[in-house]
């Protein structure tokens, strides 16, 4: 079992120990795994030249410490509880026992269909079970496994698989999604017409939707599965052979493949999985997050497993078949902790109460956040309505790229602040930089957030080009990982994520965050949620540009016009005048990607006046509300002028 914090003397001890001694530190963590054989050096590193290399020449399958090691103690345990779209449909449950037997059969199935270990397998899937069973079965034989959120286009599709260069892609022929089903084997087909490197599609068939098989290369899951053996000896790793590479959108437009190894990025996720969440050995633990992003991989899959523990997979989403289906399920499985989006939060406060207050929601210890800093008036809604004011909300900051949760309380064990990640976890050493690479020392500072010392589940490289992995985090400051957040350093020492750093607006010399503002935003009560970016101002160098969504019946009894200015008086009453916008745009939805993060780079070019040459949006949710707010924009400049 992996050494755990308990309280305030622990963390303490645990952060400085992992300063001052960081290889000791995370020797020790590491030694709670089955290796096969143990490292020569505990860390290899060069920031300069970007170069890192934790638990050189140690020898390992990370799916033996997700599995095979439990099966002694756990083997009739739940590891995964599927929850499907439909509600009347029944729920699968696998015991850690069922889930090795399956893992070792699907390896065999992609063996018998070619696959190597170092080859790469694109996975395309609904969240079903055998989506996890795939990812393990995966790096099981050392295949480097590449999941795609099953919501991208076929263009995005095909971009990612040429990209990886992938042999092989798993797929299903359609994914229940709400009250949708999204055709995933006909866009499937429009991408693999696009690439030359796949040389087998294997489809799950999820519904009856018929679907249109490619003689030799698309082959039926359940007929790949016949004749497997449910025995499958695991691959030997080196400690740094790439796991999986997992795109991010990049500034330029093209992906960026983050690839991230195998020993560090497991003992790093199992230990922040263990610790932020404070998890029990009974605990129910469900994280809402899709596997087609970092926070499914990290904790869904492989941190729940390797702590053996029991991990609820959604398939569905929070609205459907109505506004109560997350507490539906909280209740039903009597989950202890809950993990999920802003966004959602903020989605199901906009449906009211009603769906709440149906259900009891007493099992839940631990709440928690992820993707994005959550604003006041979402985290004490979370904390009051869901949590029932008992329930520590553990708000997590951390990226695609840092492979685990990097600064977020401790549950239970760091005093929490509304819009605060708090303190930084064990091994984690993050600064303050100012725009000329000086590090703001001390209290109540604020700078570009970044790291300067590794940690051992940070991305190793960018899939195919390494140079693009230097210029992009290691290139701006000379010695460090520069995350491209600007942070706030408070008085108790505590961090507050404000954005990503070109949204840090400076306005009139201020510096001024978009997520402080649009927090002050968010307290009107006919706001749903609002993006705030900058805009070229010819006297203040930086305006405020404000996008609203309000709540359509706030709107049918108060005029546009009304609300914007108290909108306004809101914002000048929590910060002062200089954050007071000079725009604000009423809008029906944001530009969001598929993980809900909103593509401010859209907001930025309207705000500014440009209405066209957004770049890729092939990673839009709905590419519609683009137009939508392009048109708003030019006919307020209309009224404006």
């Amino acid at each position: 079992m992996l050494s755990k914090i308990h309280n305030l003397e622990d963390y303490a001890v645990a952060y400085r120990k992992s300063v001052n001694e960081p290889e000791k530190f995370w020797a020790t963590v590491a030694d709670s795994f089955v290796w096969r054989k143990k490292w020569d050096q505990v860390l290899d590193h060069d920031f300069e030249d970007y170069k890192v290399e934790w638990f050189k020449g140690g020898k390992l399958n990370i799916t033996e410490n997700c599995l095979d090691r439990h099966l002694l103690s756990r083997a009739d345990k739940t590891a995964i509880h599927w929850v499907p779209n439909n509600p009347k449909e029944a729920d699968r449950v696998l015991t850690y026992r069922q889930l090795h037997e399956e893992v070792c059969k699907t390896a065999n199935m992609l063996k018998a269909q070619g696959v190597k270990k170092g080859d790469r397998v694109c996975l395309y899937m609904p969240m079903v079970p055998e989506l996890a069973i795939s990812v393990l079965a995966c790096a099981r034989i050392g295949a480097i496994h590449s999941v795609i959120f099953a919501g991208f286009s076929a263009s995005a599709l095909a971009s990612r698989i040429e990209d990886a260069e992938a042999k092989v892609l798993l797929t299903a022929n359609a994914a229940p999604r709400g009250a949708k089903i999204v055709p995933l084997k006909e866009i499937v087909n429009d991408a693999l017409s696009q690439v030359s490197c796949i040389e087998k599609c294997i489809v799950l068939k999820r519904t009856d939707d018929p679907v249109e098989m490619k003689a030799n290369r698309d082959v039926w899951w359940h007929d790949a599965m016949l004749t497997v053996s449910n025995e499958c000896e695991a691959e030997t790793m080196d400690s740094e052979d790439p796991l999986f590479i997992l795109y991010t959108s990049g500034s330029t437009g093209k992906p960026k493949g983050v690839v991230h190894t195998t020993g560090g990025y497991m003992v790093y996720t199992a230990y922040t999985f263990q610790n932020v969440f404070q998890y029990e050995e009974n605990d129910v633990y469900w994280c809402t997050a899709d596997i087609g992003w970092i926070t499914g991989h990290s904790y869904i899959v492989y941190g729940p497993l390797l702590a053996g523990a029991t991990s609820v997979m959604f398939e569905g989403v929070p609205t459907y078949p109505d506004a109560g289906r997350f507490w539906r399920i909280v209740d039903r499985l009597k989950v202890n902790i809950f993990y999920t989006a802003p966004t959602a939060i903020r989605a199901l406060m906009a449906q009211g109460l009603e769906y709440v207050e149906l259900y009891k929601l007493d099992s839940l210890k631990v709440l928690g956040t992820v993707g994005e800093p959550i604003n006041r008036e979402a985290w004490e809604w979370y904390h009051q309505h869901i949590g029932k004011g008992h329930c520590p909300i553990v708000d997590t900051w951390w990226q695609t790229e840092t492979g685990g949760i990097m600064i977020s309380p401790i549950a239970g064990v760091l005093p929490t602040k509304p819009t605060y990640a708090t303190l930084p976890l064990p091994g984690i050493q993050p600064v303050l930089l100012d725009a000329d690479g000086n590090e703001l020392e001390g209290k109540g500072v604020e700078g570009n957030l970044c790291v300067k010392y590794p940690w051992p589940s940070m991305l190793r490289t960018t899939w195919g080009d390494h140079e693009r992995c230097k210029s992009t985090y290691f290139s701006t400051y000379k010695g460090y990982y520069f995350t491209g957040d600007g942070c706030r350093r408070d008085e108790d020492g505590y961090y507050r994520i404000l954005g990503r750093v070109d949204d840090v607006m400076n306005v009139s010399g201020h510096r001024l965050g978009t997520a402080e503002i649009e927090n002050a935003i968010n307290m009107h009560d006919a706001v749903v949620e609002s993006a705030v970016v900058g805009y070229p101002h010819p006297i203040k160098g930086q305006g405020i540009y404000s996008y609203v969504i309000c709540d359509p019946e706030k709107l049918e009894v108060t005029t546009m016009e009304e609300i914007k200015q108290e909108i306004s008086e809101m914002v000048i009453d929590k910060i002062g005048k200089i954050a007071k916008p000079e725009w604000i745009q009423i809008v029906r939805g944001l530009p969001k990607t598929r993980s809900g993060k909103i593509m401010r780079r859209i907001l930025r070019k309207i705000a500014a006046g440009e209405f066209d040459n957004f770049g890729d949006t092939s990673t839009l949710l709905d590419p519609s509300i683009v137009e939508s707010i392009k048109e708003g924009a030019r006919r307020e400049k209309d009224v404006e002028a």
